[in-house]
């Protein structure tokens, strides 16, 4: 069994949104193999912009507080959100900045030229982007720009590995052919815990 914490980083809470719907499948699958989930629900969250360093310093406020112990107590993380205007949305984003505070996912050394702790160091992750443009546009064109960025900075410095990732492209058109195939790809990856 593996405890896995989905982060749902859609901020709309409208149901009928794809990565909700991927999210659900991607439980789906891992509740079959008797994997322990727990959600993070962005769209659901209230919480404030963090703006100084003293802030990044101090412990977050509630909801994010209780909300990262999910992250602390998992082995494995997925992430799924839409790209908006090539990154991931400001929520989402505000949500790491919050989650991170008080050495949560990196943790400074005894000495400033010693590398900071890697606080997540044998948690796995799968980043899930869905887009209205094509996949390959996103990959070549824009240099898959939001998930390195989340990739490298958040989680590669954290500790995170293996990461693995899907790019959904066409999201805006989906039929119901590539829909059913790519819950059935999310109930795959639950069952599998990757």
């Amino acid at each position: 069994m593996t405890r896995i914490c989905i982060i749902d980083g859609h901020p709309d809470p409208a149901p009928r949104r794809l990565v909700h719907a991927l999210c659900d499948a991607y439980a789906e699958g891992a509740a079959e193999e008797e994997h322990d989930v727990t959600r993070i629900d962005i769209a659901k969250l209230t919480f404030p912009l963090m703006q100084t360093a003293e802030e990044f310093a101090s412990p977050p406020p509630e909801p994010i507080l209780a909300e990262r112990e999910k992250i602390d107590a998992a082995d494995h993380v997925l992430i799924a959100f839409p790209l908006w205007l090539g990154g991931m949305p400001a929520k989402l984003r505000a949500f790491f900045e919050q989650a991170a505070r008080a050495e949560f996912f990196l943790a400074t050394g005894d000495s400033a030229r010693q590398w900071p702790m890697q606080m997540m160091k044998g948690k796995s992750a799968r980043t899930v982007i869905t887009m209205g443009m094509p996949g390959l546009v996103y990959r070549f064109g824009m240099d898959s720009g939001a998930l390195r960025a989340l990739e490298r900075g958040v989680l590669g410095l954290s500790g995170f590995g293996p990461l693995h990732h899907t790019i959904l492209g066409g999201a805006g058109e989906v039929d119901e052919a590539k829909f059913k195939r790519w819950c059935t790809d999310m109930r795959i990856f639950g069952r599998e815990a990757v």
